[in-house]
């Protein structure tokens, strides 16, 4: 289901080449770590329980990643596992997922 330091060739892949998670959707772990939107915060500790990114510092601040990527062991890519980034850090094992809503499904009030 995922790209992993051991079956990547140490490098990232095209989206699709592997199975689909239990909810249809294509590398959500592995290939690269995924940054969120959240702001990095030590325990889940005070964490929004609606859902919504947990965004409290300043600007800058560290961002959480999750799902490792294809420099990882395999036990490092999965959704629960999680670091964090300065805003301002790049690397090849480091993106973002877009994600679009249908307006069909979520309609604009």
């Amino acid at each position: 289901m995922g790209w992993y330091g051991d079956n990547s060739h140490r490098e990232t892949k095209p989206v699709g080449l592997k199975l689909p998670n239990e909810l249809g959707l294509y590398d959500m772990s592995g290939n690269v770590w995924e940054w969120c939107e959240d702001q990095w915060h030590g325990s889940y500790e005070g964490a929004p329980g609606d859902g919504s990114a947990w965004v409290d510092k300043e600007q800058g601040a560290h961002r959480v990643s999750r799902g490792g990527s294809w420099l990882n062991f395999a036990d490092s890519c999965r959704c629960a596992c999680r670091s964090y980034w300065r805003t301002e850090d790049r690397s090849s094992h480091l993106g973002f997922r877009l994600v679009w809503v249908s307006p069909s499904v979520h309609p604009v009030e």
